[in-house]
């Protein structure tokens, strides 16, 4: 397994689809914040360098996500003062300031260890990596999801709008620098998607897809989206603790 101990976390946004009161990536779901759960992924990982990509409420933001950091991890906040335009602006910022490679993903995509580890386990370290859910059938609200469309291994094309796909983009990556100068080449007005660039590295052959199988996964964009994710995440919490008391059991 690659040893990787960057990882980006784009944060920089509103969050208002959701309609917290608190930063989204605050907001408590199954007792603890949201950011905590990838927090913890990260860490088990073996990343030791969070960088976070700030701009709403950033000072807000930062106050309640410092006490989540392990002792053994160091911040790296990193402010967008463009936070409302899209996602590849933000990422953009930590240009020049993280480490290759890299892991990157969402404040708001929640994910099993499993998943990451798959992704490390397959990662190609000199070029761009993207997690992808085969499973269409499972997901949660497909008319919002990234599409992909694979061949051979690779990304082949992607977008929200794409009607013939075989896979969803789960937002977690390994990256090369190499995106950075992608996303700059994707720049129109200023602006660019994060999906932008990875479709121009794709175009290239350069972006590896990599399935996760039967792990799982969940956007927290929405109430019903959130909704869903807090019920599996009780679900799980649940199976773990009657694992645990089976094997208390089995050993008395």
């Amino acid at each position: 397994m690659p040893k990787i101990t960057d990882a980006v976390i784009l944060m920089a946004g509103s969050g208002s689809r959701l309609g917290a009161s608190v930063p989204k990536p605050l907001v408590p779901i199954s007792g603890r914040p949201l950011i905590s759960h990838i927090i913890d992924r990260l860490f088990g990982a073996g990343v030791r360098k969070l960088h976070v990509i700030v701009g709403h409420e950033s000072d807000r933001l930062l106050v309640g996500l410092k006490p989540l950091i392990p002792d053994r991890m160091e911040l790296h906040p990193i402010k967008n003062p463009l936070w409302e335009k899209q996602n590849g602006i933000s990422l953009l910022s930590a240009d020049g300031q993280v480490n290759a490679p890299f892991v990157l993903t969402m404040a708001d995509h929640l994910f099993e260890a499993s998943v990451l580890d798959i992704l490390l386990e397959h990662a190609e370290l000199d070029s761009l990596n993207l997690a992808v859910d085969r499973k269409i059938e499972s997901i949660f609200d497909l008319n919002d999801a990234m599409k992909v469309q694979t061949r051979n291994g690779f990304v082949a094309e992607i977008g929200k709008s794409l009607t013939s796909y075989d896979a969803i983009d789960t937002g977690l990556f390994v990256c090369s620098t190499e995106i950075f100068s992608y996303l700059k080449a994707a720049r129109k007005n200023d602006d660019c998607s994060l999906a932008d660039g990875v479709r121009l590295m794709a175009h290239d052959h350069k972006v590896h897809a990599i399935d996760i199988g039967s792990a799982w996964w969940q956007d927290v964009d929405t109430d019903a989206m959130f909704a869903r994710a807090e019920e599996e995440l009780s679900a799980r919490a649940n199976e773990n603790r009657f694992a645990r008391e089976g094997q208390a059991d089995h050993d008395k």
